[in-house]
């Protein structure tokens, strides 16, 4: 296992200068699973904050072989890549060892790309998907997506009279992919830098379609202060509500239980997209959000199978 300081040494295969935020959390994912493979990386890119603010033409952050594709089929896009290159690595065409990894945000992911990704994973086309969750679409407006946590606020679950921000609770995309028997997959987050390594260098090691949900923090959307991307991305594993783990060939493993799990509210009261839910009036939909957060860590600690 390598050092920090010997990661960042690493040949970048994604440059700075783009135009991501100030504090945007998708440079940091995308440069720590890069950098989690020394062989050649086949990027595949589905619209969004990612593909908009790294390849603003005619530049690119980009210094490895990468593709821009719709929202709805990113995943499909790479199956066609893959698929050529077992044609040419079968035909002695091509001897190389090539990795092939795919970025989409949870709007691509969760909701427009997901029947794409769902028949390559049945497929059992070999790459790694990886979804920078920032919890709405947050690139053509802040829109609600299904990954936006009941209470928030977005542009199209505003805060009125009568709808106190989104209502209902995001959907569970890792059990999706489990429900698809991957050999691997795992949700993990930017303020663990080891977490993220390891993981991104099983996924893209692992024969087979591979998979992580990563929390990805957006200054935007989420309306913070920008110095704070890691202490939120922290705030959110010791409150259990992004909990840190890994599914391999079907065998659960928590990476990482708080000595003393926080509430939720030390995870939301720095975010103004749930400045509502700190007042007395909202209280049973903060109360709403803590059973979601307290119920799904118990199911998790359920099926926990550590070593």
């Amino acid at each position: 296992m390598p050092s920090l300081k010997e990661l960042v040494q690493k040949p970048k295969k994604i440059m700075s200068g783009h135009r991501s935020c100030r504090g945007c959390g998708f440079p940091i994912i995308a440069r720590h699973i890069l950098r989690a493979t020394d062989k050649p990386v086949v990027v595949v890119n589905a619209t969004g904050c990612m593909e908009v603010t790294t390849t603003i033409y005619p530049q690119t952050a980009w210094q490895i072989p990468w593709m821009h594709n719709a929202f709805e089929n990113a995943a499909a896009t790479m199956s066609g890549i893959v698929a050529a290159y077992n044609f040419l690595k079968k035909s002695k065409k091509l001897d190389k060892e090539i990795k092939f990894v795919v970025f989409g945000g949870d709007g691509g992911t969760y909701d427009i790309g997901l029947q794409a990704l769902s028949g390559a994973w049945e497929r059992g086309d070999n790459f790694l998907y990886v979804c920078y969750d920032n919890q709405a679409y947050m690139n053509t407006g802040i829109q609600r997506s299904s990954a936006t946590p009941v209470g928030a606020i977005t542009s199209t679950t505003p805060l009125g009279k009568i709808h106190k921000g989104k209502e209902g609770d995001r959907k569970d995309i890792v059990k999706i992919a489990c429900a698809h028997n991957l050999p691997y997959v795992a949700q993990t987050a930017i303020h663990n830098w080891l977490d993220l390594y390891n993981k991104a260098k099983k996924a893209i090691e692992t024969n087979g379609p591979t998979f992580l949900n990563v929390l990805s923090p957006c200054v935007l959307g989420w309306k913070y202060d920008s110095a704070l991307t890691i202490e939120l991305s922290r705030l959110a594993a010791e409150t259990c509500y992004w909990p840190l783990y890994e599914i391999e060939k079907g065998v659960y493993k928590i990476n990482y239980i708080p000595q003393n799990k926080l509430p939720i509210i030390e995870f939301i009261k720095h975010q103004a997209r749930f400045k509502h839910l700190l007042n007395k009036e909202n209280k049973e939909i903060l109360n709403q959000l803590q059973r979601y957060v307290d119920q799904s860590w118990e199911n998790l600690l359920k099926k926990n199978q550590p070593l």
